[in-house]
């Protein structure tokens, strides 16, 4: 008789989830890597067994919009404490956004940023790199290896040095990048919009009726140029933090056009809206700002209809001294890394009372794993379980209720937007290539070892056998 196969690690007894399936199997790691889906109670052996029964085994979360604030503002934020509010939220990759201080703008620039995360992250991670508007040919010089996309930003303070205001030098970026490698991401606000109600309107001085001031005319504005732009020159957009109904018709209507635009929805703008902006005040003044029921409405529809491409938390935290300044100069942005994963699949399951747990969650796996590995050139390792992928998976207890309290936040700022929110499902273990790194069994966080890589672009994988027999 043979003897049983021995694996380094294996999760029991969970229902292994896929953007397509749900699948009740064994999870058997070795090294780095998924080596087999086994039928459930395989006679295998391993170093370590992890009972997931009655639990959802999930791929590792990819957030691709997270701002770890490295290098220049860490008093704000730091990969040591990003990275920790993210696997305890299931994220195990993170795409890092580039306006820091200095920018990402270069090759340079990202081996330099490289230099100063290793040896402090506990996810793997990949950079956005930046559009800087007085060298808008130098985008033309950055390869995937470097960038997972470029980033341009329409709208800003007036001292910002990496906003691209200029619309002739937006068509100089699209016609430098017509070809390349590198799809564009884009901060879609039109700073005109913006400038030209500030002159007649005056800044924002109370959160009570602030939507006004940062209207959603800007973004659909942004939105529309953006699309013409992509089918005229055939460069794939992708569009960040999509906050109106309206941008997400015109966006839906683009893709159906044949046009290259993609979208994402994010955590905070599926939570909240306009009514919670008197009660909440600095806490959700976000850019793009909070919009109306409506907007959640549809944003929510394009995420059940698959309209949407990916879900991010852009997760921008502040020192609360800097939100808790006076209305003009209180920062826009939210930690949400950590919330990102709770606060959709509760969403989902309080909105669409006919989803089930493993339903739910296979949405989360298309947005949050699935669909950002194939736009941000990870589709060969990460966003799936299957044989020969990497070992990055989230234990995910599904009829967990629980509230979140100031105790439970690890971003570096300490606070967060949904303290007292009342969630339905917590992450149990979160593992990183095959390394547990967020662990909760007993109630207490106990996270891993820094370990995290720098990612190279990697091809798509083969078809694999999905149970081995």
């Amino acid at each position: 008789m043979d003897s049983p196969i021995r694996y380094d690690r294996i999760i029991r007894g969970g229902h292994v989830i896929s953007a397509s399936a749900a699948v009740r199997a064994d999870v058997a790691i070795r090294g780095e890597s998924v080596a087999a889906l086994l039928p459930p109670g395989s006679p295998a052996e391993a170093g370590s067994v992890l009972d997931a029964t009655g639990r959802l085994v999930l791929p590792g979360l990819i957030d691709s919009h997270v701002h770890f604030r490295m290098p220049g503002r860490t008093d704000q934020e730091d990969w040591a404490a990003g990275s920790r509010a993210a696997v305890a939220g299931g994220v195990t990759t993170v795409i890092d956004m580039p306006d820091t201080l200095p920018p990402l703008y270069t090759a340079q620039d990202a081996r330099d940023k490289h230099r100063l995360v290793r040896y402090t992250s506990l996810v793997d991670y990949r950079f956005h790199a930046q559009v800087d508007p007085r060298r808008i040919e130098a985008t033309a010089e950055l390869t995937p290896r470097e960038a997972a996309s470029v980033k341009a930003t329409l709208t800003g303070s007036a001292q910002a040095t990496h906003v691209l205001r200029d619309p002739a030098a937006l068509d100089r970026l699209f016609r430098v990048c017509a070809g390349g490698a590198l799809p564009l991401l884009f901060h879609a606000e039109d700073d005109g919009v913006f400038t030209l109600l500030d002159g007649w309107l005056g800044v924002p001085r109370q959160y009570a009726g602030y939507e006004r001031h940062r209207p959603r005319s800007a973004g659909i504005v942004a939105v529309y140029r953006l699309i013409e732009l992509a089918r005229r020159h055939g460069v794939p957009v992708h569009i960040l933090h999509v906050s109106s109904r309206e941008e997400v018709d015109l966006l839906c209507a683009g893709a159906a056009a044949g046009i290259p635009v993609t979208f994402e929805v994010t955590g905070h703008h599926l939570s909240f809206t306009s009514l919670d902006v008197s009660r909440l005040g600095a806490r959700v003044r976000l850019s793009p700002a909070l919009r109306e029921p409506a907007d959640q409405d549809r944003l929510w529809t394009a995420v059940i209809e698959g309209q949407a491409a990916t879900l991010g938390s852009d997760h921008a935290p502040y020192r609360f001294a800097d939100k808790s300044l006076a209305v003009p100069d209180a920062p826009p942005g939210l930690p949400g890394v950590q919330e990102l994963l709770p606060a959709v699949f509760t969403g989902l399951r309080r909105r669409y009372t006919h989803l089930d747990a493993p339903g739910a969650a296979r949405i989360v796996a298309r947005l949050l794993a699935e669909r950002p590995s194939e736009l941000f050139g990870l589709a060969g390792r990460k966003g799936r379980i299957a044989p020969g992928m990497d070992a990055d998976l989230v234990v995910f207890e599904p009829d967990r209720t629980w509230m979140l309290s100031p105790d439970d936040v690890h971003a570096k700022c300490g606070w967060s937007a949904y303290e007292g929110w009342t969630f339905t499902g917590g992450v149990q273990l979160t593992l990183r290539r095959g390394e547990v790194v967020y662990d909760r069994t007993d109630g207490v966080a106990r996270f891993g070892g820094p370990a995290g890589r720098w990612l190279a672009p990697s091809p798509v994988a083969p078809d694999r056998e999905i149970l081995r027999t």
